[in-house]
């Protein structure tokens, strides 16, 4: 428990009318969750306006308010922080609340539009196999050494996330690693966090639904690099030509990473086929049970940020080693006869769907034919949408067009969008099935027993499907293993 004063500490406001020294039990940004004692901030969100609220705040026993516009009526007994911006301060007021655990960990961000993921669950498991004990904030699942904990944004609000940083200091962890989603810069998710270093993947056309522009994607992105302190370093990817705009700015210190060019890590591929990577990195041979050029990638960020972390050169690559990849990153499931392959992809952007098909075209032999299934997801940016079909008709032999999580959109529309992106000499191998596993059940069906490869994306790891709000129990690993009788 703690003051308001205690929690503004060091917080720029406006004004504060009340009792500065009242009493704070819980902070939240939802008005449901107000009991006595706590503090509601009104922020100003894209579809809600959580000053809307500040009054069923009050009648539920917010003892504080915190908001940018001072309400027209005034409680003599409630507490009213006014500032510039509420979710800012919040960020702040979130990490001095729960005592600021992130200076106590050594905590690694890292952004871009594909890998993050996949490189945090990577770092997470390597420095746990060196001895530490580690948090996970992810995507796919939030964790605290070996307790999940479900994950529903990739980077919780400024509260949750602090709560949970906290949860991790209590545990005895020492290290956390975190995605951070460019959402959560311009929401100032992450801000008043003290992070030990940042690592940028790559950047390509993505949630333009959100930022409107592409360079506004980027300056979102760049944002987490501009707050880093020069006690920080900055990991890069160099071969991505934004690399170096990301670290145009920062105080912290430069480090790159790369395949192709000349770089602070220099990584180089040997072989890449269905049994995983061989890989020279630092004058070493290595061999990696990850498949792709994309998770060379990943492997080279996950390396450089262990040996900018301190941790020894053979220590980290012979650990790495023995990883395996995040669920519903090129997960793949085999049939008993080993004569067919289902691959699982989270691959949802057009960049991501055309490194994974890339990555299947590499590594199959001549024979094989590959059958991706494909959808594109409700309120999000639709100019994908017709890209993702084109992209998966010039690198497979058929092409399912599916519904992904259509939200509130109608489906049908969505996969109309898709079509308009297929080129008409790709029509005959085109087919529209909107129920998802009627399509994964058809795809495998079409398989021959030459080893096809079936790739389903856009899903991942998921175990839903979202329909006009409710999230219905799906698993496309669960959909293929079914139809393979594993």
């Amino acid at each position: 428990m703690k003051t308001v004063t205690q929690i503004f500490q060091q917080v720029k406001t406006i004004s504060i009318l009340g009792n500065p020294e009242v009493e704070i039990s819980q902070l939240t940004i939802d008005s449901r969750q107000v009991g006595p004692q706590t503090l509601f901030a009104a922020l100003k969100g894209t579809q809600t306006d959580g000053h809307s609220y500040i009054e069923k705040a009050i009648e539920l026993g917010a003892s504080a308010i915190l908001c940018q516009d001072l309400p027209e009526v005034i409680h003599p007994n409630v507490t009213y922080i006014q500032v510039n911006d509420s979710a800012e301060s919040l960020g702040y007021a979130s990490s001095n609340f729960y005592d600021n655990p992130s200076s106590k960990l050594k905590l690694v961000g890292i952004t871009g539009t594909n890998g993050k993921t996949t490189t945090v669950t990577l770092l997470f498991r390597l420095f746990r196999k060196l001895g530490y004990r580690c948090g996970l904030v992810s995507t796919v699942q939030n964790q605290i050494d070996d307790t999940v904990i479900p994950s529903t944004h990739t980077t919780p609000d400024s509260i949750n996330l602090n709560k949970l940083l906290a949860q991790m200091v209590e545990a005895g962890c020492t290290y956390a690693f975190m995605e951070v989603s460019s959402h959560s810069v311009v929401q100032h998710r992450i801000t008043g966090l003290s992070f030990t270093g940042a690592i940028f993947s790559n950047i390509t056309h993505d949630h333009l639904d959100f930022h409107q522009t592409f360079d506004n994607y980027i300056k979102a992105k760049k944002g987490f690099f501009d707050m880093l302190p020069k006690t920080a370093f900055a990991l890069v990817n160099i071969d991505d030509r934004r690399g170096s705009v990301m670290v145009q700015n920062t105080k912290a210190s430069i480090n790159t990473y790369s395949l192709e060019t000349l770089a602070t890590v220099k990584g180089r591929i040997v072989s890449d086929s269905i049994y995983g990577l061989e890989m020279e990195i630092d004058n070493k041979e290595v061999h990696f049970q990850l498949i792709g050029t994309f998770n060379a990638y990943n492997l080279m960020a996950i390396y450089g940020a262990a040996i900018l972390l301190g941790e020894d050169k053979d220590e980290v690559l012979i650990n790495m080693s023995s990883l395996q990849t995040a669920p519903g990153r090129f997960e793949q499931i085999v049939s008993p006869d080993t004569r067919k392959v289902g691959i699982v992809d989270y691959a949802h952007t057009p960049d991501a769907l055309e490194n994974v098909l890339k990555t299947i075209k590499q590594i199959k032999d001549g024979n094989q034919q590959v059958i991706t299934i494909v959808g594109c997801g409700g309120n999000r940016d639709a100019t994908k949408r017709p890209i993702m079909a084109k992209i998966a008709c010039e690198l497979s032999d058929k092409v399912i067009l599916t519904s992904d999580n259509p939200r509130f959109e109608d489906p049908e529309e969505i996969l109309a969008q898709m079509q308009k992106g297929i080129p008409p000499i790709d029509f005959k191998k085109t087919k529209t099935i909107i129920d998802r596993k009627e399509a994964i059940h058809f795809a495998i069906n079409e398989l021959s027993e030459n080893g096809d490869i079936i790739l389903v994306a856009g899903k991942g790891h998921e175990t839903y499907q979202d329909i006009q709000g409710v999230k219905h129990d799906f698993d496309d690993r669960v959909i293929i293993r079914e139809a393979f009788g594993i």
